[in-house]
């Protein structure tokens, strides 16, 4: 074929690569994905109807919800439940992070930063 000036070469159309439904890893168990949808109903339904009060940093909501995903359900809700319990007017509140799961370093060096 003899290319034609002005037109462009014909292009296949993009394939996109298909996924085994079994290759797609799960965002938690059936526990996990419970309370993240009741944590989910709550963040629409309910606390815009509140005024905001929060006393740490992230909300209670957003840190029931990194704990879920980070610890999975049981552990995940005892952290959140904890964190709840501690959220009243007499507890100074300030910076809370989900704590890091057990055996895995808080924070891993970049490549090339090693001291």
């Amino acid at each position: 074929m003899t290319a034609v000036p002005g037109l462009a070469a014909p292009v296949a159309p993009a394939v996109e690569p298909t996924v085994e439904p079994a290759a797609v890893a799960p965002r938690g168990g059936p526990l996990t994905r419970l309370l993240l949808a009741a944590i989910r109903f709550y963040r629409i339904g309910i606390s815009p109807l509140r005024p905001p009060a929060c006393r740490y940093h992230p909300s209670c909501s957003a840190y029931a919800v990194e704990a879920l995903e980070v610890h999975g359900g049981l552990r995940g809700s005892w952290l959140a439940l904890r964190r709840l319990l501690r959220c009243h007017p007499f507890h100074a509140g300030g910076d809370d992070p989900v704590p890091p799961r057990a055996g895995r370093p808080a924070s891993m060096p970049e490549a090339g930063t090693e001291e």
